[in-house]
């Protein structure tokens, strides 16, 4: 005779990123590390751990809840179809996840004792720390103080404004402005002196 139980955990994660990663199918096979097909259209044909597990949608509540048809490779075809349904819920670590599973074969006791637990919830634990992980790093990284890159500008600009070792150079050979009048003046006619007639003009 069928069965029914219940089983709750919590998953670092919103409600959102649950439903939504349940639902996709690289997401779905990502963080339970086996392959899936899902979708987000009620009525829509799934699987899950590489055809171990078929079904459809059968309800849907974004970020809220999600009723599927489950049944395994181990049903005979006396047995009808399972049903999971998800209910997600905010909690302060992130999501509370409550799982009713009904009319399971009452031979088949291991999905309540550890199969949920060992397939979907640890790996979902995992998968969503993770995630966590590297967006806290991320954030800290965007969040870090700006002090070297600021150095680094203000040396870039620096430098830029810093003449080049050939100007230096050039600069250093150039004489004084003083000095430069100094032999200029040198060079004029003494006040008084005579003018050098032209060559003309000593002809004549």
């Amino acid at each position: 005779m069928p069965y029914n139980f219940t089983l709750t955990t919590l998953i670092p994660a919103s409600p959102q990123e649950i439903y939504e990663a349940w639902l996709d199918s690289v997401t779905h096979s990502e963080m339970t590390g086996s392959g899936a097909s899902m979708s987000d259209e009620i009525g829509a044909e799934v699987s899950a751990h590489d055809g171990y597990i078929t079904g459809s949608n059968l309800e849907l509540v974004p970020g809220k809840r999600i009723v599927q048809s489950w049944r395994t490779t181990q049903f005979d075809d006396e047995h009808e179809d399972s049903i999971v349904t998800v209910t997600l819920e905010d909690a302060d670590t992130g999501a509370l996840l409550t799982l009713v599973h009904t009319n399971v074969p009452d031979d088949q006791t291991s999905y309540e004792q550890g199969g949920w637990e060992e397939y979907y919830f640890e790996p979902m634990k995992a998968y969503f720390s993770e995630i966590k992980g590297k967006s806290v790093a991320q954030k800290a990284k965007a969040a870090a103080p700006k002090t070297k890159r600021k150095r680094a500008a203000r040396k870039a600009a620096k430098a830029k404004r810093k003449p080049a070792p050939a100007a230096k150079a050039a600069s250093a050979k150039k004489k004084p402005k003083k000095a430069r009048v100094a032999a200029k003046a040198k060079t004029k006619r003494p006040a008084g002196a005579k003018r050098r007639p032209s060559r003309g003009a000593r002809r004549r």
